[in-house]
């Protein structure tokens, strides 16, 4: 049984972090460099980072901020944003990244999943994907949620594991920012059908959302922002509440 793991989200927009309520209205949570330090001394079991507006802004990810940010940590480090080839995953990795995390890019050119898997490893490559319930289906969202796609949340998920993704972090636009709770369905759904871990993101509110998507789905991470950047929860609280309930936690 994989323990379960606690994970921070830095979303970062022109060097800062932010944080909206269903990928919009952003507002300033606080310096990268500072909440970094702070969850790696609060026993944080990885860190991700998204530049999430850099696909939009066609530009790369701010990679000095990423070396900055690596040099505080000795947790796993997942980085996202305007990532298209081979040689941006190089420049990730070799200012201190673990893990590299594609989304729009790997819808545009599916094909980018394996060739970062066969360069770096499986390990190495993180399929994010952003959902959003439109009608009767769940649909693949790109471009930072401002674009809807045909893709299938479903079926794109099993795509991703076949090209050679070795995770896949599943955000519930719909549930993002609200701490109204995970979205249970589609997370029970996506880790059930795929053999690869989901990390559950969007919509954290508090410890018993963690208690429900590790009971009631195979998700093996919850990732959460707000309600770690603005102190309404720490780590080391939340995992004793987890264990409490008998849920194995890293």
């Amino acid at each position: 049984m994989l323990k379960k793991r606690i994970i921070p989200c830095l979303d970062i927009k022109d060097g800062s972090t932010v944080k909206g309520i269903n990928f919009e209205d952003l507002k300033n949570a606080g310096d990268p460099i500072e909440l970094a330090k702070k969850y790696e001394r609060e026993g944080a079991d990885e860190l991700v980072f998204l530049d999430i507006t850099a696909t939009i802004e066609d530009r790369k990810t701010f990679v000095e901020l990423v070396k900055d940010i690596a040099k505080e940590l000795s947790i796993p480090f997942t980085v996202g944003g305007g990532i298209s080839s081979v040689e941006d995953v190089r420049k990730l990795l070799d200012a201190g990244a673990d893990k590299i995390s594609i989304n729009s890019s790997a819808v545009k050119n599916p094909a980018l999943i394996s060739d970062l898997a066969k360069e770096f490893g499986s390990q190495c490559v993180v399929v994010a994907i952003d959902t959003k319930q439109v009608g009767d289906l769940d649909l693949v969202h790109i471009k930072g949620g401002r674009e809807v796609t045909e893709l299938l949340t479903i079926e794109w998920a099993k795509e991703a594991e076949r090209l050679g993704a070795g995770e896949i972090l599943l955000t519930s636009m719909d549930g993002d920012g609200t701490k109204n709770g995970f979205d249970l369905r589609i997370t029970k759904l996506v880790s059930e059908t795929i053999s690869i871990p989901v990390i559950a993101s969007g919509g954290a509110g508090a410890a018993d959302d963690f208690v429900k998507v590790f009971n009631e789905t195979k998700a093996t991470g919850a990732l959460a922002a707000s309600i770690f950047h603005f102190n309404e929860i720490g780590i080391q609280d939340l995992k004793q509440q987890l264990k409490i309930q008998k849920i194995e936690v890293r």
